[in-house]
């Protein structure tokens, strides 16, 4: 059989891949039985429709009904779960070869029970609060059910009718997993489990050893409380990702996902590459509100992938492009594939907090990746598709077209400001009849213009969208981005209160949009429209419910893990493996993390990788950098297990994101996995910069002030530019191909760029370090808002061996001679050293040296404390750095032939 013939390499067809995105995202059942069909809708929209309902933040649409009063976290999360096991059996068909036609009956069944096994704990919440989720559970005798007398010999004279539902609850849920998600997190939350019955045995290492827990305890832990499948991870899914999934699907039911890559394609189409430049864009555009990576290539692809292999590119490059781009859609800010709202539970941390985090490594990624794609156009002679432009000059357009909108934004939040302060009783009424006012003017000029349609890529002749006519045609789909902006970063209001008024907004845009253009166009089908309008309002909801279904399973799954983490010692000692693997080295300890990470998201989606590899990783990055010096914030720990989990669907041998490019494309999944791979190099060198530099990350940048702001455009300047040097570097290709001394100089300066205090480091001590007897001394010194750092030494509680810790002390406003009691450590000091007593109870010190032991025979001693250094500034080295990079420019120039931009 040749490569051409192999079913690897066969292009899908749309039918094919809508099954396939369906398979994956929303369940890939469709009943032929109209009425089964019509159940599975409704049960979807009126998902949709009580989620709304508990969004509202003053319950206004429902404050006239009581119940609505009462309802809290302890049932939301249970009948969030509910909804999803229901959908959950009835859309996704056990095995491939599972009927998709009709649903069969012993899936009826499971849905039911499973269900019931979820509405048990929404039914008998104030139960279970008072009994099972304080470790007493209720009790029934078997001699008193006549049913039961047969079996009391079997199950014993006392059954728990909670244990009984939780444990169908947990296997039905595991089930469900592996129906919506693939095999991968039933097997990780089997295992955990497993382990957590068993907790020893030859496969359990010594380290993670226990005791084992009792069978009861798992279930009452897993199911009937709050810190398993009901915990934060289900929490977050309630209160806030449901939202923003549906808050994309009715954006892109009302036409805005063909309006961003129109809009792609008119900005890029016609440079050097152009659909691939494109390709990134509009991933880029539809990532900002999707939460699968896998249904972004297909959406995006499917028009994109044909475009770029006509232009040159080979079917994997094509695939590897959207791929790259697809799965930079989950870094990039405000949704993250809802990682974004975990990492708020996890990190304690703003929501704002984390989108300033997270935003510069995302941006300078994408960058990268479209200066990538122009590399490659460089390098193989791709040519534009239409007349060729200047990249420079359509960057030159896009950064002034951001600088003009940033400023009107300023203007709208000065005029909000003063008309809040002059009239503040019509304030709200004039800001809402100002939207709508503005709302009707997109509408007035898009009505000038006809609706955008779908373009065939395999169509003989392309003819690309010009940004004049396209850009006019979806102002309005604009305005609930900026309305969730608006709450979000002005009126700094929750993410699912924000969330809330952009839903709302757009379920009025996607009512009224096509009503309100006929009336302007002087259409007499307005009445038409406006069931066309609705039945828009309907899809969206259904779409926004389905594609929760697998999101709401895996974050109620991924709680095993987390619940498990947390009950035993695999949590705690894992941070200890991983040290012994990496015999006390920082940077292959990083490397470890990463690859364990790597590992544990193969086949996850994104929301359960995050939660899987966070809940055992992050951790162990602090506790590490900590032991080794290097004092790493939990943020930045965070984010760095998380771009590593999410490379797992890129890399083969599972990928599902290649797999999913290469049947757009018809290549290779897995030329196309490592081609993807390749690209993502600069999203996989991020993580390790922002550990050894977190101001990569802004932190410690205060963006309420000028200085703060200007430090943060400096840092994304230079790290953008050091981006595109990595970029350069790793493509072998700068101004001319490059030789491999000049890949390595490229490479030598995109490091100095981003991490000039290493070589600080090397000249400078960033400390004077003094002796633990001058803590104190030290501390009365010290200036409101200096950092100290203190290094604590002494024997581990479990092992008794050695262990050191590096601790973080900002000095505050406390009277000098005050400050060392309100640390709360107890300083002994005795002859040439300070020995430690355990510190005072709640004190902020308290938890990280809680592993050390105090009551041995080798004490705990403050060994150093270490002071900021007066030293250089360390942008100093990037002189020698420009100066190399002036130098391999001088040496290319010689062999450049075509333009660099």
């Amino acid at each position: 059989m040749s490569t051409a013939q192999k079913p690897k390499a066969r292009e899908f067809s749309d039918d094919e891949l809508s099954d396939l995105v369906a398979s994956t995202d929303s369940g890939g059942r469709t009943p032929k039985n109209r009425i089964v069909a019509l159940l599975i809708a409704s049960i979807a929209f009126i998902w949709s429709g009580f989620q709304i309902w508990i969004a509202d933040p003053q319950f206004a649409l429902a404050q006239h009904i009581p119940f609505a009063r009462i309802i809290g976290s302890d049932m939301t999360r249970p009948m969030h779960l509910t909804f999803a096991l229901f959908l959950a059996f009835l859309a996704y068909p056990a095995f491939k070869g599972s009927p998709r036609s009709y649903i069969p009956l012993y899936d009826w069944a499971l849905a039911f029970v499973a269900a019931g096994s979820a509405f048990y704990v929404f039914w008998f919440s104030r139960e279970l609060s008072g009994s099972a989720r304080q470790g007493r559970l209720t009790q029934v005798q078997t001699a008193d059910v006549p049913i039961l007398n047969n079996f009391e010999g079997l199950i014993g004279s006392t059954i728990y009718p909670q244990i009984i539902v939780g444990t169908i609850g947990l296997i039905l849920l595991l089930e469900a997993s592996r129906r919506a998600l693939g095999p991968a997190l039933t097997i990780v939350g089997s295992i955990f489990l497993a382990y957590s019955y068993f907790g020893q045995g030859w496969l359990i290492p010594d380290l993670i050893a226990h005791e084992g827990r009792s069978f009861n305890g798992i279930i009452n832990t897993q199911w009937l409380s709050t810190e398993g499948v009901f915990g934060i991870p289900l929490g977050v899914s309630t209160a806030f990702v449901f939202l923003f999934v549906l808050f994309g699907a009715l954006l892109d039911k009302a036409g805005a996902g063909n309006y961003f890559i129109k809009l792609a394609f008119a900005g890029l189409g016609h440079l050097r590459g152009g659909p691939a430049k494109a390709a990134v864009v509009g991933s880029a555009a539809t990532g900002l509100i999707s939460g699968s990576s896998i249904a972004n290539v297909v959406t995006t692809g499917t028009f994109t992938i044909p475009l770029m292999k006509r232009v040159g590119f080979t079917s994997e490059k094509a695939g590897a492009v959207e791929v790259s781009s697809s799965v930079n859609g989950q870094i990039m800010p405000p949704v993250m594939g809802a990682a974004a709202f975990l990492m708020v539970e996890f990190v304690g941390i703003s929501y704002l907090e984390v989108i300033k985090h997270a935003f510069i490594p995302a941006v300078i990624s994408y960058i990268a990746l479209v200066y990538i794609v122009h590399l490659e156009a460089l390098k193989n002679g791709i040519p534009a598709l239409g007349e060729g432009a200047s990249l420079l000059t359509m960057a030159w357009k896009t950064a002034v077209g951001f600088v003009v909108t940033g400023a009107a934004f300023y203007g709208v939040i000065a005029a909000v400001g003063f008309l809040r302060d002059a009239a503040p009783a019509i304030s709200t009424l004039v800001t809402v009849l100002a939207l709508l006012g503005i709302y009707l003017g997109c509408l007035f000029v898009a009505s000038k213009r006809p609706d955008l349609e779908l373009d065939d890529p395999k169509a003989k002749d392309i003819k690309l969208p010009v940004m004049r006519e396209v850009f006019p045609t979806g102002l309005h789909y604009l305005l609930p981005i900026i309305v969730l902006i608006w709450f979000l970063m002005v009126e700094r209001q929750s993410p699912a209160k924000s969330a809330y008024f952009a839903v709302m907004t757009m379920l009025f845009i996607i009512l009224t949009q096509r009503p309100f253009k006929a009336l302007l166009r002087g259409q007499a089908d307005v009445i038409a429209q406006f069931s066309l309008g609705v039945k828009d309002l309907v899809d969206g909801m259904i779409s926004g419910a389905r594609n929760m279904i697998g999101i709401a399973v895996a974050t109620g799954a991924a709680g095993v893990i987390v619940a498990t983490v947390t009950r035993t010692p695999i949590g705690t000692e894992l941070a200890g493996l991983v040290e012994m693997l990496a015999l006390g080295n920082l940077f292959l300890m990083l490397v470890l993390v990463g690859l364990f990470s790597l590992v544990l998201g193969l086949g996850l989606p994104t929301t359960a990788n995050y939660i899987v590899v966070s809940s055992l990783m992050a951790t162990v990055v602090v506790s590490l950098g900590a032991q080794e010096g290097l004092i790493v914030p939990l943020i930045a720990a965070h984010l760095f297990v998380f771009y590593f989990g999410l490379m797992a669907d890129v890399t083969p041998p599972v990928g599902l994101a290649s797999f999913a490019a290469s049947a757009v494309s018809g290549g290779d999944p897995i030329k196309t996995g490592f081609q993807a791979f390749f690209y993502s190099l600069r999203t996989l060198a991020l993580p390790f910069l922002f550990i050894y530099n977190p101001t990569l990350i802004l932190y410690g940048v205060d963006l309420g002030t000028t200085a703060g702001v200007l430090q943060a455009v400096f840092i994304f300047i230079v790290a953008t530019f050091a981006m595109l040097l990595f970029a350069a570097a790793t493509q072998g290709y700068f101004l001319a191909r490059s030789k491999l001394h000049e890949s390595a100089a490229l490479l030598l300066v995109a490091f100095t760029l981003f991490v000039p205090n290493f070589w600080l480091d090397r000249v400078q001590p960033e400390f004077n370090r003094l002796s633990g007897l001058e803590f104190e001394q030290v501390l009365e010194q010290a200036e409101a808002g200096d950092q100290l750092r203190l290094e604590v030494t002494g024997p581990d509680f479990n092992t008794g061996q050695p262990r050191s810790v590096t601790l973080v002390l900002n000095v505050d406003e406390t009277p000098p001679a005050q400050r060392a009691g309100q640390t709360g450590l107890f300083l002994m000091p005795d002859s040439d050293r300070m020995v430690l007593d355990e510190p005072m109870f709640g004190s902020p010190f308290q938890s990280a040296l809680g592993d050390f032991d105090f009551y041995g025979r080798e004490q705990v001693e403050l060994s150093a404390v270490l002071r900021p250094a007066d030293r250089l500034p360390e942008q100093l080295f990037y002189i020698p750095a420009l100066l190399l990079l002036f130098g391999v420019i001088l040496l290319q120039r010689r062999r450049q032939t075509q333009p660099a931009f």
